[in-house]
């Protein structure tokens, strides 16, 4: 096996998309039977200034947690929200769990996460 650095997967890591990522870390939960949220949780900061980042929060992001029966439909969805083109929904559609929209308004996000469940998608908002 040849010597591989932190830095040359950092730097290997650095040039993947959000997709490639996200792919990525879902092999690595299911090889070696973790979850990458569990950390997430225990880097978490104090209760009383998460409970403050919360209640600042003026940003917010679907999330698409699972397609459903009706996947053409929900492709058709994210295509429509997101302006990209079917192989770009494609792959968000495919890469489930997956980012859908980010850094948008409440109001905004609530109308997202319907249509996309109007379509037959289950989604959330962070």
């Amino acid at each position: 096996m040849a010597n591989v650095t932190k830095d040359d997967v950092v730097e290997f890591i650095s040039g993947m998309t959000v997709l490639e990522l996200s792919e990525f870390v879902k092999e690595l939960e299911d090889k070696f039977g973790v979850s990458a949220a569990a950390s997430v949780a225990v880097a978490a900061a104090a209760p009383a200034a998460a409970a403050e980042e919360a209640a600042e929060q003026t940003e917010f992001d679907v999330v698409i947690t699972a397609i459903g029966d009706k996947k053409i439909q929900v492709i058709k969805v994210v295509r429509a929200i997101t302006g990209l083109g079917l192989k770009e929904a494609k792959a968000v559609v495919d890469g489930v769990p997956g980012t859908v929209k980010e850094g948008i308004p409440k109001d905004e996000a609530e109308g997202v996460k319907t249509q996309l469940e109007e379509a037959g998608a289950s989604a959330e908002i962070k």
